[in-house]
Parts: C-alpha cells; structure tokens; sequence
C-alpha cells in the first residue's frame, strides 16, 4: 500500500509540473521531480510508474512490484512522460548507473515499448531519447568480451517486422539515435564524442540509411492511403531518418563553422555503391510526386542533401550521369506546379 500511496502522489506532482498555471505549483513539482531523481528508490519508482495499467511482468532482467496493476486507471501519459525524464537523468548524470544497470532498462525500455506500442506521442519520443542517450554514452563498453550496446539494427528488426505501430517505434529509435550521435555533448570531451560518432557512421550508418530506403520502396510499392494517420506518420518518420542519415557530420567539420565544406554532403567512399544506384535519387522523386504536400518538404529536403553529395565520390562519367538524372527529376517538378502547392 506504501507503494501505491507513493505513486498515486507521483502522478499528482505529474500533472501539477505539465499542467499546474501557478508558478509556485510548478516549482513545487519541479522540486519533487529533483528529489525523486536524487532519491535511491528512483530507478524503482520509475519502473513501477511505467508498469501501472500493464500487463506486464518482469522484463529485461528488473523485478516489477506484484502491485504495480493495481489502480491502473490512475497511469496518465504524464506519469510515463516523468518516469522516462529521470531515467534519462540517472543515466546520463556525471556518475552514471552500473553497466548492467544501463544493460537491463535499456532492454526493458525496448520490451516495454515493443508490448505498449499505442503510447502517447510524447512518451514514445522521451523513451527512444532515453534508449539514444544509453547507447550512445556506452558505445566502447565491454561486457563479457563483447559491446554492450552495438546491437542496434538487431535491436530494432523486432519493431520494423511488426504491425504499423512498431515498425514507426523501430524508425523513431534509428532516427533519434542518428540525431543524438551527430550532436555535440557538453558534459563529455569533445574528443571522446567525435571518437562516438565516427564509430556510428563506420559500423551502423551506411546500413541504416539503405534499411531505410528500402521500408519507403515498401511503402511505395504499396497502396498509399495518406486518410491512415499510421502510414502518414511511418513516411514522415522514415524520411526524417534519411535525412538524418544525409546530414550527418561525416568528417567533423561542424566544429568549424567557416569551412567551405559545410555546404558539401561528405558521404564516404563505401556509400558509392548505393548513390551510383540511379534507383536511390529516383526513390525520392517518386516519394515527391506521390505523398501529401505535408511531406513533400521532407523529400525535397532529401533531395537537396543527395544533390549535395562530394563530387570526388564520381568519375566524370558518373557524375555527367548523376546530374542528368538529378536534373530531369527537378524538371519534372517545375512542369508540374501545383504538386508545390
């Protein structure tokens, strides 16, 4: 009963801290949420915050309160929304949980998202954020002889090979993880982040990006009903992890923000293979003519990364080829304006 008497005071403080108007309810709340996440009990808390009104049970190697059903009516989305905020916190603070620790709530949070994928927007986005941030601060970490936490595309092949709702899950994780590794950290060495990031783009980026432009060849093959938010949102989602994917700092060059080269797509050597495939331009050109003008910037915007990719990644001949089909794709959309519209 302690417990749940805890929690239900949880969930108050939740929704005073997103929906309290008086400053000084708030700043009681914020208060609150300071303490809970100073507090030893609040890896458990958080835990117990997420499992009210689920059927879930012991996940990812954490034990889970038998009471936490109880009372499941009282779970709000605010409550989930606090519960990731300060795991992200414990995990990211400058004495961070135990390896292990990290190991067991990054897979509980991915088991938990894999058996509740109809959460609130919000919390979807605060628990991939809080699977990003654990990846990437533990990307070098070894246990027993192996990393702890390069298994991402393997990770993620559960959600991408489930209903709608999970595939958008897989690529909300992929998306946020590529974002999170391109941005500078200020509690962490500068040294050390770009160490991070050039290990992402050389083992997972290149299979990102073409896992991603094959889910929109899918998407594409398929009937297109827009009226189906689920299908509008996976686009959205998808086309924003390529883009991701293309803006991506690829040589390090963002520290300096007077170079030249910020206006060239510096894709690696390895990527040739897959942009000589005049099907990877097309794709998008395709995508353009075929979603709804709420996209259509998002592959426009695409479009202008792939037109910006170095030019030393072609012979001549290639990139003669390259710029004709770039060229006649741009065409098509100037003859066809109210497609812009």
């Amino acid at each position: 009963m302690i417990w749940n008497q805890d929690l239900a005071q949880l969930e108050i403080i939740c929704k005073q801290l997103y929906e309290a108007t008086d400053p000084a309810q708030r700043l009681q709340a914020e208060k609150a949420l300071i303490e809970l996440t100073e507090s030893p009990e609040c890896l458990s808390k958080c835990q117990l915050l997420l499992e009210r009104g689920t059927d879930l049970d012991t996940v990812g190697g954490i034990s889970v309160c038998p009471e936490c059903s109880l009372d499941s009516q009282s779970l709000t989305s605010y409550a989930q929304l606090l519960a990731a905020t300060c795991l992200t916190k414990l995990v990211t603070r400058v004495n961070p949980l135990p390896l292990q620790q990290r190991i067991d709530v990054r897979n509980y949070i991915l088991n938990y998202l894999a058996s509740c994928p109809k959460l609130e927007p919000f919390v979807i986005q605060a628990l991939v954020h809080l699977i990003a941030k654990i990846t990437k601060m533990g990307w070098f970490e070894v246990r027993k002889d192996k990393l702890a936490f390069r298994e991402v595309i393997a990770d993620v092949t559960k959600f991408l090979q489930g209903s709608v709702e999970h595939c958008i899950i897989g690529v909300m994780i992929l998306a946020e993880l590529t974002q999170e590794m391109n941005m500078a950290d200020s509690t962490r060495p500068l040294s050390k982040q770009r160490r991070t990031a050039t290990s992402f783009r050389d083992v997972c980026l290149r299979e990102i990006f073409t896992l991603a432009c094959t889910l929109l060849r899918e998407v594409l093959a398929k009937p297109l009903n827009f009226q189906d938010q689920t299908q509008h949102s996976l686009v959205m989602h998808l086309l924003k992890l390529v883009l991701n994917c293309l803006s991506f700092d690829f040589i390090g060059n963002s520290a300096d923000e007077s170079t030249d080269d910020l206006c060239t797509v510096q894709i690696p050597t390895n990527w040739r293979a897959v942009l000589l495939d005049m099907s990877t331009l097309q794709l998008y050109f395709d995508l353009y003519h075929s979603i709804p003008p709420s996209l259509s910037p998002l592959a426009l915007s695409c479009l202008a990364q792939l037109a910006s990719v170095r030019r030393s990644l072609f012979s001549n001949t290639e990139r003669v080829t390259f710029l004709t089909r770039l060229m006649k794709g741009i065409q098509r959309i100037l003859e066809n304006p109210q497609v812009m519209t």
